[in-house]
This record gives structure tokens, sequence and C-alpha cells, in this order.
């Protein structure tokens, strides 16, 4: 039986877990965490995740367990942009988004056989990619473990990912996007519908949960690092491009003051979330991919590989697809010579896709961020006319997303 380390054990860890171990692979995953938590608010499996969590077992149980979701979008006033219909979208892709709590879907990937493969407080470090007819070496817990496949899911600042292609060559990392992101969960409120929100100040996305209370993201540009300021007046001026906020650690103050007056359900939302609950991360992002996501007897994995911005709300449906798409190219367990084609192939299928959604969500975001009311007046009424007169040209990219099918035997 060949074995695999899973360096991370987060969504995409806990799906190569899953993946590789129904091809019958001996699996161990190697999680820095003293617990596999599914840290965060929630987020949204597409058409195309769900029929990657299908191969897994898992598409029913998470359909189950999350919200119908749609992807409309309004004006900060609450004026329809682009209304979109949850059963177009069904009927166009076979499924809508659903949308459940991060922490239920990490229980699902990461429960039944996959819970004892996972080992926590265990820092992972790469220590030989490995080669023809040598296996690759990690290091944790201060011994060395041997594996004739090394799946690296650590993250966007991946030290695998700086290890194989280091800067210092000429690979460039992971770079701040120039966005900051909120989330939380408000338990009391839940919306009647998904759908996201573009005003001067950024962002903001509302999303029911299949439960009761609505998941609320929210986006804006912000110097990395920048610390949020509490509430001054009901209706500040957006801050210029680049231009930081006067220290303080209020984010609830702080999205209360971007959005407190923007359209209804928005504020009553914030106001039932949990100050102390709101999550806060600077955005960085691989617009620059690697020059392969393998290399030796290493594979990178989702953040790792191709860390993209928020805007299309697919970095956990890629993270899941490549986890299937990485377990089919190996297969159960390949020859020494046959792995180094099937990382070659799963390269071949994974990069061209995730660099092109890694380029298209930073332009979706650029787009949502606009700041001069006519440069928002009119993209706001040329999406309106796209959707009216020819709103093919809308879902044609979406197939693009959302039609990705899970590689068959």
């Amino acid at each position: 039986m060949r074995t695999a380390v899973i360096i991370g054990g987060g969504i995409g860890g806990l799906a190569a877990a899953r993946a590789l171990t129904r091809r019958g692979w001996r699996v161990r995953v190697l999680e820095r965490a003293e617990a596999v938590e599914g840290l965060g608010a929630g987020l949204a499996m597409a058409p195309n995740a769900l029929r990657a969590l299908d191969t897994l077992g898992l598409g029913d149980a998470v359909r189950s367990r999350g919200a119908v979701g749609s992807a409309g979008i309004r004006t900060w006033r609450g004026r329809w942009i682009l209304p979109t219909d949850a059963e177009a979208l069904r009927r166009r892709f076979g499924d809508t988004i659903v949308v459940l709590p991060r922490a239920e879907l990490v229980d699902l990937l990461g429960g039944g056989p996959v819970a004892e493969l996972v080992h926590t407080s265990a820092e992972a470090e790469l220590i030989d990619p490995g080669g023809p007819v040598r296996p690759a070496r990690v290091r944790a817990d201060g011994r060395e473990r041997t594996a004739d496949l090394v799946v690296a899911a650590d993250g966007v600042r991946s030290r695998t990912r700086a290890r194989l292609f280091p800067p210092a060559a000429g690979h460039p990392g992971p770079i701040y996007s120039g966005s900051t992101t909120w989330r939380v969960i408000a338990p009391g409120v839940t919306v009647k519908e998904a759908g996201e929100s573009w005003g001067p100040e950024g962002l903001v996305g509302l999303m029911p949960l299949a439960a009761g209370g609505t998941y609320f993201y929210a986006m804006a540009r912000l110097l990395a690092g920048t610390p949020s300021r509490p509430v001054t007046h009901h209706r500040p001026a957006a801050p210029r491009e680049g231009q930081g906020l006067p220290p303080s650690t209020d984010e609830h103050a702080e999205l209360v003051r971007r959005f407190g007056h923007w359209h209804d359900p928005i504020p009553e939302v914030l106001a039932d979330a949990d100050p102390g609950a709101v999550l806060r991360n600077d955005v960085w992002h691989l617009p620059d991919p690697p020059p392969a996501y393998h290399s030796g007897r290493v594979a990178l994995l989702g953040d790792a590989a191709h860390a993209m911005t928020p805007n299309l709300g697919q970095g956990a449906c890629m993270a899941v697809e490549d986890a299937v798409t990485l377990a089919h190219a190996v297969g159960a367990g390949p020859a020494d010579t046959d792995l180094r084609e099937a990382l070659a192939a799963y390269t071949a299928a994974r990069l061209p896709r995730a660099a092109g959604l890694v380029r298209r969500s930073a332009a979706v975001g650029r787009m949502s961020s606009l700041r001069h009311p006519m440069a928002r007046a009119l993209r706001d009424t040329g999406i309106r006319l796209l959707d009216r007169v020819a709103p093919s040209l809308f879902y044609g990219p979406l197939e693009d997303v959302f039609g990705w099918r899970p590689p068959a035997d």
C-alpha cells in the first residue's frame, strides 16, 4: 500500500485525505494546530464543488445541511443590479449554491475514518521532495517520516511551496490584494435570499443558513494590517485609495461605520452579530502561479497552490476540486515511474484552470470596489443591460467555473 503525508488539516487537506483513502492509500495528516477546527464563519459550495464532494460521498450531506443560495447583486441602497434566480442556476448547472457554516464542512470531511488519520500539534516541514528512486521526507514531532507522496495543503504562506519554488529563484510568493475581509454569523436574523451589495465603502454579502441565522461577509480596500477605528459619525466619507485608518481594534464598530447605513436588512444583521465574533483577514493571493503544482513527490493543493481573493467564492471549492483530481491522477498507488507522470497530469489539469480563476476573482474584486460615483453608475448600467439584452454573455463565463466535472475513470 502506498503512503501519503498531508501537511495541513484544513478543508483541502481533509478532502485530500478522504480522496486518497478511498483510492487505497495509507494517509497521515499533520496539522500544526492543537485541534482541527472549522475556523471562520460560513462558506458557499458552488455546483462544481458539490460534484467534487459527490465523488467523496459527501455531496448529499452538504446539500442537506446547507441553505440554497443565489448570487444576486444590489447597490448599497438596495436597488438590484443583477437579480439571480436560484432555480435558473439549478436548471443550468444541475445544482445551486449551498451555504453552510465552515465548521460543518470540516466536520464532514474530517469525520469517519479520516478522524483517525489526523495528528494535531504537528508542525511539519518538508526535508526532501524525493525523486524517482527515493521517497519524500518530512520532519514533524521531532522525527522524520518518509512517504511515496506528500500533499502540501499548508495555506497561502506555504513553507512547502517556498521550499520547492523559492522567491530567491524568481518565483514570487503571495502578495497583498489591497483588500480586507470581515466575516461573522448573525444567529438571530435570517435573510430571505442570498446576495451581495456593492457600494463606495466596499461590498457586503448576506447568505441564509439552513439552521437559521445569516452568514455576513464584507470586503473593503484597506492597507494591510491597518487597525480599524471606532464609530465617529453615521455617514463618513470613503477613504481615498491606499489611505489607512487610525488605530483601533473594534472590528464590529468598523463594520457599522462602513456599512451600518446601507439598505435593509444589513443594519439589522450587524446589530444581531456578536461584536466579539467578527473575524478580519487581510486578503493575500498568488497572482503569479508557481511554475507547477508539483515537484518530486510533492503536490501543492488549495491556497498553497492558488490562493485567490474571495470574490468568486471559489477558494474552498477549488481545494476540493484539487483533492479529487489529485486522487484520480495518482490512482490506487502507482509505480514510481507512473507517479511522476501522474503528478505532471495533476499540474496540467489544475494549473491553467486555477490560475485563470485567480485572475478572474481579482478582476471581480476590482470591479466591485469602484469608488467614483460615475464609474459605479457605468458599471451598474452595463451589468443591467447585459443581463437584459444578452444574458448568455453573463452565464457563459459561469460555465467555466460552475460547469467543471470531476475526472472519470
